[in-house]
């Protein structure tokens, strides 16, 4: 299993980001994907959550209504579009397969770094 996250930056407080996840090693059609966060000194907690079809999908109170989940999957690849970004955004993000809880808890990719600052 390959989980390889990209677009961190960082960005202005209300400004926005689009991040990508490619994946390789598993079929990723069959499979439930969902985005994670850690910021410094915080445990990993999920952000958002989207079925393997890709018409169902569930987020965290903090950024719902602001961030959205979407898959290719003829790309292998999720995204997590982030809107109205706030500096409590700011963290580690991360994918994962599932959809409550990360199914591949021991084969986290490197990471995407997300700041927001003025």
């Amino acid at each position: 299993v390959q989980l390889v996250e990209s677009g961190g930056g960082l960005v202005q407080p209300g400004g926005s980001l689009r991040l990508s996840c490619a994946t390789s090693g598993f079929t990723f059609s069959s499979y439930a994907m969902s985005w994670h966060r850690q910021a410094p000194g915080k445990g990993r907690g999920r952000v958002a959550s989207i079925n393997s079809s890709g018409d169902n999908t569930n987020y965290a109170d903090s950024v719902k209504g602001r961030f959205t989940i979407s898959r290719d999957n003829a790309k292998n690849t999720v995204y997590l579009q982030m809107n109205s970004l706030e500096p409590e955004d700011t963290a580690m993000y991360y994918c994962n397969a599932g959809y409550a809880v990360a199914l591949f808890r021991d084969q986290w990719g490197q990471g995407t770094q997300v700041t927001v600052s003025s």
